[in-house]
């Protein structure tokens, strides 16, 4: 990626649509749209942040391509601190994919993955970890991990770190004197005081860490999937929850044959919840490899919903199934409670009282609220509030944090066993190389390009 260059690229989502856009950043993106926009007054003559109302005409043949409304933003106060220019046309393929020519044939180049957020990086408007809560915005799949997403874009957790990088410089700096200076006599202080410090940056990176599970969850979602002896009403439970027919519910054992999956928002957790095919011996070749791929997702899964029968009490093949599922998190429900006598159902529950059983009617919509509640319990200790508290979402940031972490213990240790003040910079050195792996204040080209390879073109 070279950054002189101007770059443009269509930034929004493939296909037919009301509107399409046209970005454009770089040192020639004023020039370029000027030859192939017309409007009331000349193009240099527009006001910065505003829009202008006029046509794009191919510059070549004077036709007009479409009308369309041009935001014109002079830098540093845009996205990427460069000069930006954005089209908005009609959302029709062949009308954005020819301004789009247009615009690369009158100089600019076709943006790369990611561009535009390197660009905004690179020039400092945003550091690394902001960057990458781009993407996850982008991404997010429920208003919990959308405002996880949004708060490490404003910087809270960059803040967080820079503070505790600076702290660690600062001790580097006071080790540094007296490396320098070894004929004043301050070792000793200068120890206790770096042991101090380096143990409270320590509990500052910990608490921090402390909040990844969570934070994973609302970025990653989890893999729930529905499992059961067949017609106990998986693909009921999977209707209801995702507020669509998405599975074919009948009263014939073995309607479903493959994996059916849908995402939904469970009090904030964004669940990948996966129907299968009901499990039992079968001589049917397709339900048999429908029951292969059942498989595969109870061990791919972080959450195992699994489905008793209360009119039908529990069978061989019910403990033959939990004893599958024995070590994934678990959740059990007696289904069709409304078909069953009270007595049967506490029957039932007594036999799976080690599980916690939740009473449910997916027909009557009993349960529901407590399947969702149980879940959460499972995996999020406490409520979900990422505007109260700061989440690790990013594995990356996790792991240097972690290495940050054993930095400093070493360093602790270093000192606690009498070794000299270089011995302890060195470790304390590693620390704040990895918290700038982070934020991007030491990072090599090769994770920036892996990071910003994940973006879409056009963002």
């Amino acid at each position: 990626m070279y950054m002189e260059d101007t770059i443009a690229a269509i930034s929004t989502p493939q296909g037919t649509g009301g509107i399409g856009i046209v970005r454009i950043s770089g040192e020639k993106a004023f020039a370029i749209a000027g030859k192939v926009f017309r409007g009331k007054k000349p193009f240099e003559q527009l006001k910065s942040h505003t829009v202008s109302l006029g046509k794009i005409i191919d510059p070549q043949s004077g036709a007009m391509v479409d009308e369309v409304l041009l935001s014109k933003m002079v830098k540093p106060h845009t996205y990427t601190r460069e000069d930006i220019v954005e089209i908005n046309c009609h959302g029709g393929t062949a009308v954005i994919r020819k301004i789009l020519e247009l615009v690369i044939k009158e100089g600019a180049r076709l943006a790369e993955p990611g561009e535009f957020t390197k660009r905004a990086f690179l020039n400092g408007r945003i550091d690394l970890s902001q960057a990458e809560a781009v993407i996850d915005l982008i991404n997010s799949k429920t208003k919990e991990s959308s405002r996880a997403a949004a708060a490490q874009l404003e910087g809270k957790l960059s803040r967080k770190l820079k503070a505790a990088r600076d702290r660690l410089i600062e001790l580097i700096a006071h080790m540094e004197v007296t490396f320098d200076y070894p004929e004043h006599d301050i070792e000793e202080v200068t120890g206790r005081e770096v042991y101090r410090e380096t143990k409270e940056i320590k509990e500052t990176l910990c608490e921090l860490a402390r909040g990844f599970e969570k934070g994973r969850i609302l970025r990653e979602g989890l893999n729930a999937v529905i499992v059961g002896r067949p017609n106990v009403g998986k693909s009921s439970l999977l209707n209801e929850l995702s507020g669509k027919n998405r599975a074919i519910v009948t009263d014939i054992p073995g309607t479903t044959r493959d994996v059916i999956e849908e995402y939904i928002d469970m009090n904030g957790i964004p669940v990948r919840i996966v129907d299968t095919a009901g499990i039992r011996e079968t001589s049917d070749v397709v339900e048999k490899i429908g029951v292969e791929r059942t498989q595969k997702e109870i061990n791919e899964a972080d959450l195992v919903i699994m489905m008793v029968d209360a009119a039908e009490g529990i069978k061989e093949e019910d403990w033959a199934i939990l004893q599958t599922v024995r070590d994934k998190k678990l959740v059990v429900l007696i289904n069709k409670v409304d078909l069953a006598e009270q007595r049967v159902i506490g029957e039932i529950e007594e036999k799976l009282a080690g599980y916690g059983p939740i009473r449910t009617s997916i027909k009557e919509e009993k349960g529901l609220d407590q399947l969702e509640n149980a879940i959460t319990r499972l995996f999020v200790k406490g409520e979900i509030n990422p505007n109260s508290e700061v989440l690790v979402t990013n594995v990356r940031h996790k792991s240097l944090m972690d290495d940050a972490v054993r930095s400093l213990s070493e360093a602790m240790a270093s000192y606690e066993a009498g070794m000299p003040l270089d011995c302890i910079a060195i470790d304390i050195k590693n620390a704040a190389e990895s918290l700038g792996q982070i934020t991007g204040e030491s990072v090599s080209e090769d994770v920036m390009h892996r990071i910003f390879s994940r973006f879409c073109v056009g963002k």
